[in-house]
């Protein structure tokens, strides 16, 4: 096991009725609070009344900005950060899901930044303070509510890049399944792939040759998620099959996975990135199609890892070859069965669209320090995915 720092500030406040505490969370950080939040979704599931409501009886002063999409654009970002210096809010609240949180989180490190907030994206500059940001947790999928990441898509160019910093780490979360009772099948799908191609990123993409702590919190993860998707979609809403979902995919990827792997490195969602960027798909129906691809790729670096992984979630029975092979073709069948795309072409996306991709995701890999993925490499594990 290599050396780590663990250390995870965000307070969770989580079960049903718990979003009316938001109020009083937020007043411990400010009394002027800038609301971050899509579009029409937490208006008809009643979220967005329960906020507002929360927040009026904590005495807070609420400047509103919606709008948000998903694959969220930094444009947008930096709408809100004009709006948050002109209105002088102490406090960013993000009620929605990732993409909503991660705009929440630029916002708050651009308020202070006197800089193009990109050079944060491209490790230029590093983030030194942001305001407070805390969250009301609506899509579970990508773990923004208790990481200190954040993803964002610069239009010109048509990147799709990150920033890490414990400045943005959320103070306090408010996890409420139910709030997940009215998402659609589909994202629930999408959010199950998110959460499991992190786990297996860390799984396969880290400096330490031992680590059975790590791979088993994986795979017990990884059952959890996948029989919960699988109840959810029967039973949408199944309250003890959603608070499974939500609390796991918050631990899927806030920093507990990786401990103790040295450097991890996300080349699935490198190479991700390019096909939400450039065709506007969902993050988890790219990882649908990018990660049995990149598994493919590199089945004989990673047999050992593949067929460890077909064993002890898919319960195969083979040798390591085997058990690769079967393991691969069983994870991407059940990304079908969910009802993800696990092709370019049932994405719409044309297989002589391969080489403008990997032109796109090679940027990236550059600014991740990724160097054996080259435009070649890239082009090769995307012909895996048609």
């Amino acid at each position: 096991m290599q050396n780590f720092i663990f250390e995870i500030p965000t307070k969770i406040v989580f079960g049903r009725g718990q979003i009316g505490r938001i109020g009083a969370e937020a007043a411990r950080f400010g009394r002027r609070i800038l609301l971050v939040y899509g579009r029409n979704s937490i208006k008809k599931n009643g979220v967005y009344d329960q906020v507002i409501s929360s927040l009026q009886r904590a005495g807070l002063q609420i400047v509103e900005f919606p709008g948000v999409k998903a694959n969220p654009v930094l444009a947008c970002a930096r709408k809100g950060i004009e709006l948050a210096r002109e209105q002088r809010v102490e406090v960013v609240l993000g009620v929605g899901g990732g993409s909503v949180i991660d705009t929440a989180k630029t916002i708050a490190a651009g308020f202070y930044a006197e800089h193009d907030i990109w050079d944060f994206f491209t490790y230029k500059k590093e983030v030194l303070r942001a305001l407070p940001v805390l969250t009301v947790l609506t899509l579970s999928a990508s773990a923004s509510e208790m990481n200190q990441a954040a993803v964002m898509t610069r239009e010109e160019g048509m990147h799709k890049f990150s920033i890490r910093s414990p400045h943005i780490r959320p103070r306090v979360s408010i996890m409420d399944p139910e709030t997940l009772f009215s998402l659609p099948p589909v994202y629930t799908a999408y959010s199950a792939v998110d959460a499991v191609s992190h786990m297996l990123e860390a799984y396969f993409n880290n400096e330490e040759p031992e680590s059975p702590f790590q791979d088993g919190l994986t795979e017990s993860f990884f059952r959890v998620i996948t029989e919960s998707t699988e109840i959810i979609l029967k039973e949408p809403q199944n309250y003890n099959a959603r608070a499974n979902m939500m609390w796991t995919t918050t631990w899927a990827f806030n920093g507990l996975i990786a401990t103790g792997l040295g450097r991890v490195t996300l080349p699935v969602h490198m190479i991700e990135h390019s096909l939400s960027a450039i065709y506007d798909i969902a993050h988890g129906a790219g990882l649908a199609i990018v990660m049995p691809g990149w598994m493919s790729y590199t089945r004989r670096r990673n047999e050992r890892k593949l067929a460890q992984l077909a064993r002890n979630v898919f319960r195969i029975n083979a040798g390591d070859e085997d058990a690769a092979i079967q393991g691969i073709v069983k994870l991407k069948n059940w990304f079908a069965s969910i009802g993800c795309p696990t092709s370019l072409q049932e994405a719409g996306i044309p297989e002589s669209d391969i080489d403008k991709i990997a032109v796109n995701a090679v940027v990236l890999a550059e600014t991740w320090q990724l160097p054996d993925y080259t435009k070649e490499v890239i082009a090769e594990i995307l012909r895996q995915c048609r």
